[in-house]
C-alpha cells in the first residue's frame, strides 16, 4: 500500500502542493493565484484566479500537439446499425462550426444551453461547442418526460436547446423533438432557439418526427455544413466559472441542479485517468453509461479526451442489442483498455447468460480491469464477472455531487487487495468519517453515516445552481464541518470503506438499526438469484421489517415458493433472527430507473399504502404494476 499511502498522506498534509502538481496535467491560459481559497464560495473554491477552457484541454491541445489524426470517439450503435470513428481533428472542426453558429444567434459566456439527445456523436459536438464559448450546458437524460424537462427549463433558463428528432431503443422510438416542443409550451421560461438533429431513416428512425418551427428552430446538419471551416477561439474562462448543471435523477418539485466548475473538475478528472483508471494517451476507455448521468459526463465526455485517450460512445443496452455478449464484443473490437459500467448491467447480463456462454468467443488481451459504480455492487456478481475474463473488477463509490470516485482501488498507483463489497480506500482529498446520528465519530466496524470533512476536493460541486441555501441545508447543516453523503456504512480496521445503503434505506427493526444492503448481499449469494432488493416496510409490532424481492436466473426451473423459503432461511443464518426477515416475493423484473437504480422508495410506498406516482425515469412501468398485484395477495403489517 506504499504508493497509495504516500500519495494520500501527501494530499492530507499538503493539499495545496498535491493539487498544484495535479494542475500541471491541464493547460492554463493564466496561472491561478491560489490553489485553494478558503474565503471564496460556500466552503472555499479551487484554483481561484486561474484561466482555462475545458474544450481547449479536451480537443485543441491534442490537435496542436500533432495528434489530430488519432481517433477521439468510437461511436457504436447496435440499435441503429451505425458506427463512426471521429478523429480529434474532425471533432475540432465540427465543434468550431457549431460554436460559430451559436455565437451568431447570440449565445455568449454564461448563457445556458440545454442538451436533450440520445447517445449520438452530436452530443459531443454540442457539449464542447458550449464549453468553447463559455456557455453553461445542461444535459438532460432522454428518459425524462416533457413535464420534467419543462421543470429543468424553468430552473436553468436556457437560451438555446439542442436536441435530436428521436431516440432509438430496441423496442421503441422516443420522440425527443416532440417532447421538447411540449416542454417549451409548458415552461414559463421562453426559449429563444432550438437546433435539432434529424436521425436518418437509414438508422431506423421513422419519418415525420422532424419538423422545424420557423424563426425558432434550425436544422443541425445544415448548421454544421454551412459553418464548416469557421474558426472560433476558445474563450478564456475562470477556473471557478460554471461548466455545467446536472440535475440529480428522480428530482421532483424544485430540481436539484448540481453545478460543476471548470478548473477543479478537469484537474480532478485528469488525475483520476492516470491514478484510478490507468488509461494513457491513445488508449481506449469504454464507459457504458449515458451522457445524461454523471458517469457519462465524467468518463465518456470529458476525462478520456482531456488526457488524449479514445472514448467509446455506445448507443444500446447490455442485453438485447442483440445479445448478452454486446459489451464483450465492443471491448474486443476497439481494443478497450479500461471498461466501466454499473453493477445492474452486469446483473442483467448474468441473468440472461448465467454460464457466460456469450463471453466465450471474445478475447480481451488488452483489457486490464473492469470498473463498476452507480449503486452497491454485490460480491457475487463481481466474482461472476471476474471469472469471465480473469481481470480485476474494481468497485468505486461516488455521487453526482462529487463528479469522480470518493473511494476506489487506484489501479494506476497500485492494485490494492480487493475486499468483496468494498470500493476500497478513500481517494486523495476525501477524508471520510463514520458518524452516529449525533455527529460523533464511531469506532472501526461500526455502522453509521458516511460524511466527508470539508473542504471537498477539486471537481466536487461548489454549490447547487442558484441555490446556496438549499446546498447548505441539504449537505452541510446536519453535521457541521462535514459534507453529509446521505450514504450509510462502515470503515473497517484496515480503512476500507463499506457503503451499505442510502441512509433512508436503514431500517429500524424493534430498535435494531439494520442495513438492507447487508441483506441484499446475503440474498445475492443464493445460486438461483440474478437480482434482488430488500425494502423496509411498516410493521405494527416492530416498527419496520424487511421485505425481499428476488429475480431468478433464466435457467431456474424450481418452484418460486421453495426458493423463497430458502431465502428466508439464508437471511436468518447470515444476518440472524434479529432481521425478522419473513417476507420475500419473486418478480419478473425489479422496478428501476433507466440508469439502473432500483426504485426502493416507490416500492415502499406501494406496500405501506402511501400515495405514489410513476417516476419520470422508470424503465418499465409494468414492474410496479406487478408489485401492486403481488401486494394484494400477501399479508403485510
Amino acid at each position: 500500500m506504499s504508493s497509495y499511502k504516500q500519495i494520500y498522506d501527501k494530499c492530507l498534509k499538503h493539499p495545496d502542493e498535491f493539487w498544484g502538481e495535479a494542475a500541471r496535467l491541464i493547460d492554463w491560459f493564466k496561472p491561478y493565484d491560489k490553489v485553494f481559497d478558503k474565503d471564496a464560495g460556500v466552503y472555499g473554491r479551487w484554483f481561484t484566479g486561474g484561466k482555462t477552457n475545458a474544450c481547449y484541454n479536451a480537443v485543441d491541445r491534442h490537435v496542436k500537439a500533432g495528434r489530430g489524426a488519432q481517433v477521439a470517439i468510437y461511436y457504436d450503435s447496435p440499435v441503429s446499425n451505425a458506427k463512426r470513428a471521429i478523429t480529434y481533428q474532425q471533432l475540432y472542426e465540427e465543434v468550431q462550426a457549431l460554436a460559430a453558429f451559436m455565437q451568431d444567434i447570440g449565445i455568449k459566456k454564461g448563457d445556458r444551453v440545454l442538451i436533450y439527445m440520445p447517445m449520438i456523436p452530436q452530443v459531443f459536438t454540442s457539449v464542447f461547442a458550449c464549453t468553447r464559448i463559455g456557455a453553461v450546458h445542461s444535459v438532460v437524460f432522454g428518459g425524462f418526460s416533457a413535464k420534467e424537462l419543462a421543470i429543468r427549463i424553468d430552473d436553468c433558463k436556457p437560451k438555446l436547446i439542442i436536441a435530436a428528432s428521436c431516440g432509438i431503443e430496441p423496442n421503441r422510438i422516443v420522440p425527443y423533438q416532440a417532447m421538447v416542443n411540449q416542454a417549451i409550451d409548458m415552461a414559463k421560461h421562453e426559449v429563444d432557439h432550438c437546433i435539432v438533429h434529424e436521425r436518418p431513416i437509414t438508422q431506423k428512425a421513422p419519418e415525420g418526427l422532424f419538423t422545424l418551427k420557423e424563426g425558432r428552430d434550425f436544422d443541425y446538419a445544415k448548421v454544421l455544413k454551412e459553418n464548416m471551416g469557421r474558426k472560433v477561439p476558445c474563450v478564456e474562462l475562470s477556473a471557478t466559472d460554471p461548466l455545467y448543471i446536472l440535475y440529480t435523477s428522480g428530482t421532483t418539485g424544485k430540481p436539484k441542479g448540481v453545478m460543476r466548475d471548470i478548473g477543479g473538475y478537469i484537474v480532478a478528472l485528469a488525475w483520476t485517468m492516470g491514478a484510478v483508471f490507468n488509461v494513457k494517451p491513445g488508449e481506449v476507455m469504454f464507459t457504458a453509461s449515458d451522457v445524461g448521468w454523471v458517469v457519462g459526463h465524467s468518463y465518456i465526455l470529458y476525462a478520456p479526451l482531456i488526457v488524449g485517450a479514445t472514448t467509446v460512445l455506445f448507443e444500446g443496452k447490455p442485453i438485447g442489442t442483440p445479445d448478452p455478449g454486446t459489451f464483450w464484443r465492443i471491448c474486443e473490437e476497439y481494443n478497450v483498455r479500461s471498461f466501466f459500467s454499473a453493477p445492474t448491467a452486469f446483473r442483467s447480463i448474468k441473468r440472461e447468460d448465467p454460464n457466460g456462454n456469450y463471453a466465450k468467443p471474445y478475447k480481451l488481451p488488452n483489457l486490464q480491469a473492469m470498473f463498476v459504480a452507480g449503486e452497491r455492487a454485490d460480491p457475487d456478481t463481481l466474482q461472476w464477472v471476474t471469472n469471465l475474463f480473469h481481470v480485476p473488477v474494481i468497485d468505486n463509490w461516488w455521487q453526482t455531487e462529487t463528479g469522480w470516485p470518493i473511494a476506489a482501488n487506484p489501479l494506476g498507483l497500485e492494485l490494492l487487495p480487493i475486499k468483496p463489497g468494498s470500493p476500497t480506500l478513500p481517494m486523495p482529498g476525501f477524508i471520510i468519517d463514520v458518524l452516529d446520528d449525533d455527529g460523533n465519530k464511531v469506532a472501526p466496524g461500526t455502522f453509521g453515516n458516511l460524511a466527508f470533512r470539508l473542504p471537498l476536493p477539486p471537481g466536487c460541486l461548489p454549490t447547487l445552481w442558484n441555490a446556496d441555501e438549499q446546498f447548505k441545508k441539504t449537505y452541510l447543516e446536519r453535521f457541521p464541518g462535514f459534507y453529509n453523503s446521505s450514504d450509510a456504512g462502515y470503515i473497517d480496521e484496515d480503512g476500507y470503506v463499506f457503503v451499505m445503503s442510502r441512509t433512508d434505506d436503514i431500517i429500524n427493526v424493534a430498535g435494531h438499526r439494520l442495513s438492507t444492503g447487508g441483506m441484499e448481499e446475503a440474498l445475492a449469494g443464493h445460486q438461483d438469484i440474478a437480482e434482488c432488493a430488500v425494502i423496509g416496510i411498516k410493521d405494527n409490532l416492530k416498527g419496520q421489517v424487511p421485505c425481499g424481492f428476488i429475480v431468478l436466473k433464466h435457467n431456474v426451473e424450481r418452484e418460486d415458493a421453495i426458493i423463497e423459503k430458502e431465502c428466508i432461511a439464508r437471511i436468518r443464518e447470515i444476518i440472524g433472527p434479529v432481521a425478522a426477515f419473513k417476507l420475500v416475493m419473486t418478480v419478473r423484473k425489479l422496478p428501476k430507473t433507466r440508469s439502473g437504480k432500483i426504485l426502493r422508495a416507490v416500492i415502499r410506498k406501494i406496500i405501506d399504502g402511501d400515495e405514489w406516482s410513476i417516476p419520470s425515469t422508470i424503465e418499465d412501468p409494468s414492474t410496479l404494476e406487478e408489485i401492486q398485484e403481488l401486494v394484494k395477495t400477501r399479508h403485510f403489517g
